[in-house]
């Protein structure tokens, strides 16, 4: 799956502000540690406000913070803000509907999608973040050995 330069900037802003939810952090903080440009994830921000997933806190040492729920939101509801995540606009490029072969393979892409849709909708913000710790500890057992 191809995702757009935003939802990966909205994806990096949530996952890295859901890591420490007390923690603010500033658009430009976030936009330095994944190179990205720090005006796009500012516009990506206010999408992620207006959605719930973060609030922007006013003033010296203000910045953002994660406000989702870490059990609760899923990848899919950051990626579908910015994606049409198996909706018309998917469909519209699909193989030739009007023949057999068309038909079949737009019978494929379709499960595709709804797979895709299901496992992004069963990935949890603090699942992922729970298998990042896992994995950055297991590494570190492993070079101590």
């Amino acid at each position: 799956m191809k995702l757009q330069k935003a939802t990966y900037c909205a994806l990096y802003a949530v996952l890295e502000l859901a890591r420490d939810p007390q923690t603010q952090l500033s658009a430009t903080d976030i936009a330095e540690k994944y190179n990205i440009s720090a005006n796009h994830l500012a516009k990506v921000l206010r999408d992620l406000g207006r959605a719930g997933l973060v609030e922007s806190v006013r003033g010296a040492g203000g910045g953002y913070r994660f406000s989702g729920n870490l059990k609760r939101t899923t990848l899919y509801d950051v990626i579908h803000l910015f994606e049409d995540v198996g909706g018309e606009n998917a469909r519209a490029r699909d193989a030739q509907p009007d023949t057999d072969i068309g038909n079949a393979l737009n019978l494929v892409l379709n499960e595709i999608d709804e797979i895709a849709i299901a496992t992004l909708g069963s990935v949890t913000i603090g699942t992922l973040l729970k298998t990042m710790r896992w994995r950055t500890q297991r590494l570190e057992r492993e070079e101590q050995v």
